[in-house]
């Protein structure tokens, strides 16, 4: 019973991770064969031996990058669980802690890897649902002009749906994507059928032949090669929603067959027929299937789509809980699921990116140009994050370990020097745009130890300063009040604002410090750390998971039943509210002081962020230099 128990549920995982996880992968037949051979300023000839040589590159590609170094290789390092590049670069630096040097290289190798996520986010929605609605071009020329209102219609409507949550169509996802990937299957089969000896791309002498008979132009063939791996970082991202053993009977049962049926189908179809390079992927169907077959590459492209956007609000939520970003305004949008979250903020800023992408490439064969040096940035990342756990974390020696990190970062720099050399074409726009979500990621941090390290300078210690309050040295009232600050061994500075100004204290007095640990999930027995000290004073210690929901009012409730005197309507919440103020000659230079500081002022509140009760309250203000 348990047996099949577990059967059902690793085949309900996995129809799940095929809607969500695959979606990126899963749509870029639609335009990598066509950009490679017509795309760009260095086009491949077009012919029986290039075809070849294209595909053979093409499944190989998928082999190693995507079945062996992903799939098979990053995916068991996660934590707890968790995957994705940031999850890799907190298990990468919890094992430097004594090298001051190389564990600042690897949080900024880390930053950098997940700032290009975003410039990947914008790419994604843009190319792929734009090479689905130029499917109706080939249905009929009259079309053309209205590809790009329908793909910024569509597209619109997407990031509108956004507030609503993607767990009222989750259900759909998977089925649909199913049927995409049977499609692409079939289409390839039946071409393929026609051509056979297409299938001897099979065999890697193919694209070895190619590079070596022309290495320059199959040096920058690798740029266009590279689009049919992007969302291979979608399979160790999403790891935790859906578990490694799902997403690999995914892959290996479904996604890979398809993928190399239908590349090798457009192959056969352009050996047999080379104008079908027009729209390889549309052509493969007959004339009476092209309409639904818009219909659903639309769809596909959009669940796509929308997989990168929730990715992108999950990544922003990790690094707000480990202090890689300010706090934003967060919605929740499924009661049942924690995953599923609504940032306005990001939402809206990755829809006008896309549609500014859309409105100035206008074709998916241009914007193929500006895609490829993010993705390819983000895996050369992975893998160097990925030689230090290999060697720290598991025990694998220098030998073993660099010789197979060596081989895998060797194909990854190749991919990222052949897109590099497409940054005049469009590819200095994603990477533009991951250098400032980088600048605003390593500022906040900076910004925030620099606050902390003066605020703390000025700190009373908490202990001997509990010591002196007794009922003769200050008037207390009933009640609890609950001090937050980051320093739980210091007095905060709103306790001694209170003190000073309403000459009173509390009955009890929780000085409370929130922790954000580099796990996914903290258990409730977990949660709490409390501490009774001299004269009704309490220091707490929360701790969340870097994919916790944060929320005091339930922490405090833990709290109250470990013993912490605590009424709900007789609680005040203090909080210190500092203004800062840029310095010359500080550890920060003025204009990122400055930049610091305008993120520092339009940060989400703390109240909402930890579900405090407004109407409980208390703002105390102080000024800080940097």
């Amino acid at each position: 019973m348990n047996n099949k128990s577990d059967k059902s549920r690793l085949a309900g995982l996995s129809l799940a991770a095929i809607g969500v996880v695959y979606g990126d992968i899963g749509t870029s037949p639609l335009y990598t064969l066509n950009t490679i051979f017509t795309g760009g300023l260095h086009p491949v000839p077009l012919n029986p031996e290039n075809i070849l040589g294209i595909l053979s590159l093409i499944f190989w590609s998928l082999m190693i990058v995507v079945s062996f170094k992903y799939v098979a290789f990053i995916m068991r390092a996660d934590n707890r669980g968790e995957g994705g590049i940031m999850a890799l670069m907190v298990l990468a630096l919890r094992k430097l802690e004594d090298n001051g040097k190389t564990h600042a290289i690897v949080m900024l190798l880390g930053i950098f890897g997940a700032a290009l996520f975003y410039g990947d986010g914008i790419i994604t929605p843009a190319i792929s649902v734009l090479s689905a609605v130029e499917g109706l071009q080939i249905a009929s020329p009259a079309f053309k002009t209205f590809v790009i209102p329908i793909t910024v219609a569509v597209l619109w409507a997407l990031f509108i749906f956004q507030r609503k949550g993607s767990a009222r169509v989750g259900a759909l996802f998977g089925p649909i994507m199913c049927a995409w990937f049977g499609i692409l299957a079939v289409l390839g089969v039946l071409s393929i059928v026609a051509e056979p000896h297409v299938l001897g791309a099979l065999n890697p002498l193919h694209g070895i032949v190619f590079l070596m008979a022309s290495p320059w132009m199959g040096f920058l063939a690798l740029g266009g090669v590279v689009l049919a791996l992007t969302g291979a970082e979608a399979l160790y991202a999403d790891m935790g929603h859906f578990g490694r053993h799902p997403i690999q009977l995914a892959w290996f049962g479904l996604v890979l067959p398809a993928l190399v049926l239908n590349y090798f189908g457009q192959g056969a179809l352009l050996m047999h027929n080379p104008k079908a390079i027009a729209n390889p992927f549309y052509l493969l169907a007959p004339g009476w299937a092209l309409y639904p077959l818009v219909i659903l590459s639309t769809v596909a492209t959009v669940i796509a789509s929308q997989a990168v956007i929730s990715g992108a609000f999950s990544m922003t939520r990790q690094a707000m809980q480990l202090g890689y970003s300010p706090r934003m305004e967060m919605q929740q949008t499924s009661e049942q699921e924690i995953g599923q979250i609504y940032l306005p903020g990001i939402n809206w800023t990755l829809m006008l990116a896309v549609m500014v992408l859309i409105l100035g490439f206008r074709t998916s064969t241009s914007l193929a140009a500006a895609y490829g040096i993010a993705v390819t940035g983000t895996m050369a990342i992975t893998s160097i994050l990925a030689f230090i756990v290999v060697r720290k974390l598991w025990g694998w020696g220098w030998i073993r370990g660099g010789l197979l990190i060596t081989f895998l970062l060797t194909i990854d720099l190749a991919f990222f020097s052949a897109n590099a050399i497409k940054i005049e074409e469009g590819g200095w726009l994603p990477l533009v745009f991951g250098l400032g979500v980088f600048l605003l990621m390593t500022t906040w941090k900076r910004g925030r130890q620099l606050l902390r390290e003066r605020l703390q300078r000025d700190a009373l210690d908490l202990v001997p300063f509990a010591g002196t309050m007794g009922p003769a040295s200050v008037t207390r009232v009933a009640g609890t009040a609950v001090f937050l600050t980051a320093h739980p061994d210091g007095v905060p500075h709103a306790l001694l604002h209170n003190m000073k100004h309403n000459k009173v204290l509390h009955e009890h007095v929780v000085v409370l410090c929130v922790r954000m640990l580099d796990i996914p999930h903290v258990l409730d027995e977990e949660r709490i750390e409390h501490q009774a000290l001299p004269n009704n004073f309490h220091r707490l210690i929360v701790r969340f998971g870097f994919k916790d929901e944060p929320d005091i009012p339930k922490a405090l409730e833990l709290a109250a039943r470990q013993g912490l005197p605590l009424d709900p309507m007789e609680t005040s919440f203090f909080i210190g509210r500092e203004t800062l103020i840029p310095k010359m000659g500080s550890d920060m230079p003025v204009w990122r002081e400055k930049l610091f500081i305008a993120m520092y002022r339009n940060a989400g509140s703390v109240v909402g962020f930890f579900k405090i009760p407004p109407n409980s309250v208390v703002e105390l203000g102080t000024q800080v230099i940097l």
